[in-house]
């Protein structure tokens, strides 16, 4: 479509990070004939002088793709969409993606609206909490408030107590809705601009309960099957939240369809491989037309039928980090683990070769890091072959900054440390081999490589 430069819109995609799905909005802008502009570190400032603001670089309107569920510091994020709300119009505005980041905040929020969602309960105090966890049965859900890809949701046996929070990160109770027997399945619902994109049934791997797609689910496509009442309980859920684009999560109970979540940066790969359509194109036009501008739908539909990640021709040049904006970890460091149950402070050496963090069996235990919710399968040393091992989620304190990790079981009472810190944690950091704050400072042994 030939649009001329005063039709064109500047759609900017506020995303800091380098995700499939906001590469394909910025292509989609592109290929929809007008301008794309990827807000980043690298090109973004915004200027008062003399009480007139300036937007380094200048657009017509912002699609957010903040992804706030998995940063430490949420709160800086939702600030800098906020200044570009003031000033520009947005999709996905901040208050909107705040109240549906914080999973009971949404909770509250559909309940409010008589739309069901399971039973749950948030308390700040140990003693609250527990009082109540009884009214869920010998097994519930455990979720943090906020969290992604299904990391900080555990099921727990509630015949043992659990703490309020994990880590410095709020948790509640939630009722655990599940008939459908020995494969656990939700439906993922895709919303555009209040039209339904494209549905999936989503069904959790084998050995786990969880059906998020970032952790291996299969997906099958709903968008011509699903019940009428999931359909429109979805459209009303992101009617009710505010969002522009989500996907919610629904499932079926006894009672009808309840909703999970309402995700407000879900992904698109999954709903991609089951529906065979692209979210990206129609939140493209849902931002060009809220700019004033126009788009061809035919068009639309078929650049929908394609998702377009590749890298986007408007992506900035971006400077390598500076060493010294990189945070220190020593190669053995006191950390901070937190489970369901409790928190306690471990040593934990560092271990770039090693993918995943481990953890010792009785320190999980110790914790309340389970139960185990699947299986994977790890090398270990030097060995060309794995082998299968537990994997539970953690949430790993250094220095103040906190990781939720899903991490591997394991004895390790024949080795010095009961954690291992692998590359899923090392990568925000540079590993000092000489700081140890065990206070042996010996040289490596090379046999100490070889530990894992």
């Amino acid at each position: 479509m030939d649009t001329t430069d005063a039709d064109q819109v500047r759609v900017g995609v506020l995303s800091l990070h380098n995700s499939k799905e906001t590469k394909a909005i910025l292509n989609a802008v592109e290929d929809l004939g007008h301008t794309p502009v990827w807000l980043r570190q690298e090109n973004t400032a915004i200027s008062v002088e003399d009480s007139e603001l300036t937007l380094e670089p200048d657009i017509d309107i912002v699609a957010n793709r903040l992804l706030l569920s998995n940063t430490e510091e949420p709160a800086e994020l939702l600030g800098l969409a906020t200044t570009f709300n003031r000033v520009r119009p947005m999709l996905n505005e901040p208050d909107a993606v705040m109240a549906s980041i914080h999973k009971f905040a949404t909770a509250a929020t559909l309940a409010n609206w008589n739309i069901k969602v399971p039973d749950a309960l948030l308390a700040l105090s140990n003693d609250r909490l527990n009082q109540d966890r009884e009214r869920f049965g010998d097994v519930g859900v455990y979720k943090t408030a906020i969290g992604t890809h299904g990391g900080g949701t555990w099921k727990v046996d509630l015949t043992e107590p659990v703490n309020p929070k994990v880590g410095n990160r709020q948790a509640f109770l939630q009722a655990l809705i599940d008939r459908d027997g020995e494969r656990h399945r939700d439906l993922r619902v895709y919303i555009v601009d209040g039209e339904i994109i494209g549905a999936m049934y989503r069904f959790a791997p084998e050995g786990d309960w969880r059906t998020n797609v970032a952790l291996g689910g299969d997906v099958l496509n709903a968008t011509d099957e699903m019940p009428d009442e999931a359909a429109e309980t979805a459209l009303y859920a992101a009617d009710v939240m505010g969002l522009d684009y989500a996907g919610v999560d629904l499932i079926e109970g006894n009672d009808g369809w309840f909703v999970l979540e309402v995700n407000p940066t879900a992904g698109f790969k999954g709903l991609y491989k089951a529906t065979g359509q692209s979210p990206a194109p129609h939140i493209a036009k849902a931002a060009i037309e809220r700019a004033g501008g126009t788009v061809d739908d035919e068009r639309v539909s078929e650049l929908a039928a394609t998702l377009d990640d590749s890298e986007p021709s408007c992506k900035p040049r971006i400077e390598p980090p500076e060493q010294e904006d990189v945070p220190i970890i020593g190669y053995i460091e006191d950390v901070v683990v937190s489970g369901t149950s409790g928190s306690t402070q471990a040593k934990a050496k560092s271990d770039t070769g090693a993918t995943r963090t481990s953890i010792d069996t009785s320190l999980a235990a110790e914790i309340g890091a389970g139960p185990i919710k699947s299986m994977t399968r790890v090398k270990s040393g030097s060995l060309k072959s794995g082998k299968a091992r537990p994997v539970v989620d953690l949430v790993i304190g250094i220095g103040g900054t906190q990781h939720t990790v899903t991490a591997s079981v394991e004895d390790r009472s024949h080795m010095d440390y009961p954690l291992l810190l692998g590359r899923d944690i090392l990568e925000h950091y540079r590993v000092d081999v000489r700081r140890r704050s065990d206070g042996d400072n010996k040289p490596l042994d090379s046999d100490e490589y070889l530990e894992e």
